[in-house]
C-alpha cells in the first residue's frame, strides 16, 4: 500500500493535472451565494482551505474581510494570485495541506472551504487542523459534495473504472449528514447542515462536457490515464450516459443544464 507521503504526491499531482481554473469558473456563481450567506462582517479573518483558484476567497476580500487562502497545488495558487491582483485586493496565498495547516493555533475568526477540504485522505486530521486554527467561538463552514447528489455519481462512477485506494474514506461522506456531524462532534458545536443546489450548466452537449471534464478536471484526466484504450472507451461512454440521463436543458443537443447540490455544513468552535 501507498505511504500517506505518496497519497499526498498523488492528490497533488491530480489536482495540478489538466487546468481546475476552468472548471472553477463554472462554478464561482454559487461559490459568491455561499460567501454571501455567511454574511461574516467586514475585518473578519478567514483561512480558505483548499481555496483552488479563489472561488471563495476573492468574493470574501471583496467583503471586507481578511483573507488567506490555503492549497496543495502551486498552480492554482498561481491562477488565484493572478485574479487577486486584477482586482486590486490583497490576499495571502500559500501551499499547505489541510492535515497539517502552516499557521498558529487561533489564527483565524473564521475557516471556509468548497470542495476541497473533503479530499484530504484522513478525516479525523482535518477535523483536528480545521478547529486548532480557529478562535473560540469561531465558524467553519463547508460545502460538500453529498452521495445523493450528482457528483456523488459521478464519483461512484468513476470508482467503478478506477477502483480508489480503500484505506481512504469516499469523499463525499463529507456530504453525508451524520457523518459530518459524527466527524465534528469533538471539536464543534452548533452544527448545521442544509442541501443547498447548484447546477452544472455547460454550452456543450453530454459527449462535449465529457471531453471538458476529461480536459480540464485533473482527477478525471489522472482517472482516464490510467486506463487502457477500451477502458477508456468504457468509461466515456458511462460518463457521456450519465451526463444525458441526468440532462434536463431543453437544447440538449448543444447544451447540458443538470441539477445538482452539495451539503453546506455551519459549526462553531467551542
Amino acid at each position: 500500500m501507498p505511504t500517506i507521503d505518496q497519497i499526498k504526491s498523488n492528490m497533488r499531482s491530480t489536482w495540478m493535472a489538466g487546468d481546475f481554473g476552468v472548471v472553477a469558473k463554472t462554478i464561482s456563481g454559487s461559490a459568491e451565494e455561499f460567501v454571501a450567506r455567511l454574511a461574516l462582517p467586514p475585518g473578519t479573518r478567514v483561512l480558505d482551505v483548499a481555496t483552488g483558484t479563489g472561488n471563495l476567497a476573492l468574493p470574501l476580500a471583496r467583503s471586507g474581510c481578511v483573507v488567506t487562502g490555503v492549497d496543495i497545488a502551486p498552480n492554482l495558487l498561481e491562477q488565484a494570485r493572478e485574479r487577486a491582483a486584477a482586482e486590486n485586493l490583497t490576499i495571502a496565498f500559500d501551499e499547505g495541506d489541510a492535515e497539517a495547516l502552516p499557521y498558529a493555533d487561533a489564527s483565524f475568526d473564521a475557516v471556509v472551504t468548497m470542495f476541497g477540504a473533503m479530499f484530504a485522505p484522513r478525516p479525523e486530521i482535518v477535523v483536528t487542523e480545521l478547529a486548532r486554527v480557529l478562535v473560540p467561538g469561531g465558524t467553519l463552514a463547508m460545502a460538500n459534495w453529498n452521495p445523493a447528489s450528482f457528483t456523488g455519481l459521478m464519483f461512484k462512477l468513476g470508482s467503478k473504472h478506477v477502483p480508489p485506494n480503500p484505506d481512504i474514506p469516499p469523499p463525499v461522506l463529507w456530504g453525508d449528514d451524520a457523518t459530518v456531524r459524527g466527524r465534528l462532534a469533538s471539536s464543534f458545536n452548533n452544527i448545521h447542515t442544509q442541501l443547498i443546489p447548484i447546477d452544472f450548466d455547460l454550452p456543450f452537449a453530454a459527449p462535449g462536457v465529457v471531453d471538458f471534464f476529461r480536459k480540464y478536471f485533473g482527477p478525471t484526466q489522472v482517472a482516464f490515464s490510467k486506463l487502457d484504450p477500451a477502458g477508456q472507451a468504457a468509461f466515456a461512454a458511462d460518463l457521456e450516459a450519465l451526463w444525458s440521463e441526468h440532462n434536463v436543458s431543453p437544447t440538449p443537443a448543444n447544451h447540458t443544464l443538470v441539477r445538482n447540490q452539495y451539503l453546506q455544513v455551519i459549526a462553531l468552535r467551542p
